[in-house]
């Protein structure tokens, strides 16, 4: 069988994608483990004067480099066509194509353990009463 290749936003245009490697598993919550199309896992950021990611899921922070791939890997969409000139069309006599969306060069590679993310707490305020009787609110710092 014969399958054509082709790529459709021309030549040298093809959108630059990015593989993000992660050391261990994600796991969903279980009440949302049959929509997990189009879930939003975490927040990726690159500081512009580095070349340093940082990966936020979470209460974690995970920070990661950029590495070149050896051999750039292509994204692919399966289309299969059917004949029309057949009236009794099988799976064997439909024609695939491929349509390149786009290509991977590069991959974020983060192998070091995550960092927890934790807010600063407010501070405490203590009450202290005057010879008055009224309250005071002191902060400590």
């Amino acid at each position: 069988m014969q399958i054509k290749v082709k790529c459709s936003c021309g030549e040298g245009k093809c959108p630059e994608w990015a593989i993000v490697e992660l050391q261990g598993v994600v796991e969903a919550q279980p009440h949302m483990q049959g929509s997990l199309q189009n879930l939003q896992i975490g927040v990726l950021c690159r500081p512009s004067s580095q070349e340093s990611y940082t990966f936020t899921v979470g209460y974690h922070e995970l920070t990661g480099t950029k590495v070149q791939l050896k051999k750039p890997l292509l994204v692919l969409k399966k289309i299969k066509q059917g004949n029309d000139d057949e009236e009794n069309c099988d799976t064997n006599s439909s024609r695939v194509e491929l349509d390149v969306i786009g290509i991977i060069r590069h991959r974020i590679l983060f192998k070091t353990r995550p960092r927890a993310r934790i807010s600063k707490a407010e501070p405490v305020v203590k009450e202290k009463k005057d010879k008055a009787g009224a309250l005071n609110s002191i902060p400590l710092t």
